[in-house]
Parts: structure tokens; sequence; C-alpha cells
């Protein structure tokens, strides 16, 4: 099971179809969109001149145990939620979530339920973040790929992030193997490959929007 996964199945999808006021299908579908896209959009963030410290900083701020025992949707924190959005995607989230909603996997999820989700993921994705780079007991760890972009005093996060991303979009059928009837499998693993710096992708998308910053 990939990390990506791992993270998924830690997400009531019906707490978020409840929030979203939608079924769950259509939860699981906006879920597996969103939360690889955030990761990514943080990856980019990562790249840039000063980036990494700045995630740093607010994954610092993170170490809040929302993971602990499962993920309690309720519980997120929304407001801030929006604030980590609009700055990992500069403002220009609507176009991202128009974006997703227009690929072939996610069929009839639109835009709106996009942008819904991305705020309630937001800080489950950070939380995730500040555990596995600063562990339980909150000591920085050092990313595998060690020094390179994206590093941070001995943290390599942009590699952490890839790791991540490379493994979601590296797992091919082994997804499906853990994912629910119909969902998973072929949702998330389409959105992972979209991530690609395909002309007018959701990878040339995120990049046109970070190269503005």
């Amino acid at each position: 099971m990939t990390e990506i996964h791992d993270l998924l199945n830690q997400i009531d999808v019906n707490q978020v179809a409840s929030l979203l006021g939608t079924d769950p299908a259509s939860a699981q579908s906006a879920v597996e969109a969103a939360l690889p896209t955030l990761l990514a959009g943080m990856h980019t963030n990562a790249q840039a001149p000063d980036g990494a410290a700045s995630l740093q900083s607010a994954l610092g701020q993170h170490q809040d145990g929302l993971l602990d025992g499962g993920v309690d949707v309720s519980q997120v924190d929304t407001a801030d939620g929006e604030k980590i959005v609009g700055h990992v995607f500069g403002g220009q989230q609507d176009q991202v979530a128009a974006q997703l909603a227009g690929t072939a996997a996610l069929g009839g999820v639109g835009s709106d339920l996009i942008r819904k989700v991305l705020p309630i993921l937001a800080p489950i994705v950070m939380s995730y973040l500040a555990r596995k780079i600063f562990g339980q007991g909150g000591q920085a760890g050092v990313g595998a790929g060690g020094v390179g972009e994206g590093q941070q005093g001995g943290i390599d996060i942009g590699g952490i992030l890839g790791g991540i991303l490379g493994a979601g979009a590296g797992a091919g059928a082994g997804a499906g193997a853990n994912a629910g009837p119909g969902q998973e499998g072929s949702v998330l693993d389409s959105i992972l490959g979209g991530l690609g710096d395909m002309p007018g992708g959701l990878g040339g998308l995120l990049g046109g929007l970070f190269g503005k910053k």
C-alpha cells in the first residue's frame, strides 16, 4: 500500500460526504482527486526559493495529532484549511478545481465539490506531513534523498513529497488491489498520471501557476 493510499484510508469518506452534502461515491472521487493535487502543489512550492523553509515552518504549527486514532473530519479547522489552500495554489484554487473537474476520471464530479473538499483535506495533509517529518517526538527527520532541492535544515521536504507522489503514481494495478469497488484504483491513479508535465495537464497548470508567483 502506498503512502497516499494509507492517508486516504484514514479519512472517513462518509463524514466528508456529509460535510459536502453529497453522496459517498462523489465525495470519494473528490477526495482522491484533491489530496494528491495538494501534495503536488506543496511539492512545487518546496522547489521555489525559500519555499521549503516556509513549508517547514508551517508544518511545525501542525503537530496537532489530528491523525491520531484516525481522522475525525468534524474536528478539521476548515478556516485554517482555506489559508493553506490559498498559499499552496497562490489564490488560484478555483482554476485548479476546474482543471481537476475536467478530467475524464472524475466524470460528473464538479469543480464546486473539488473546491469545497480542498480546505477539508489541507489540514489533514499538513498534519500527516508534520508527523512524517517531525515524528511523534517533535524531532525533525532527514529525507532519504539527502541534500537536494527543497531541503531545509537537513530535511529534504521536496524529496519527501516527491517520494510520496512518486510511490502513488507508480502504484498502478497495485493501487486497485487495495481499492474499493470501482473507486480508488481508477480515479486516484488517473489523477496521479495527470500530474505529469503534459501540455494542458494538471502538472502543466500547477507549473504555470507557481511560475507566476
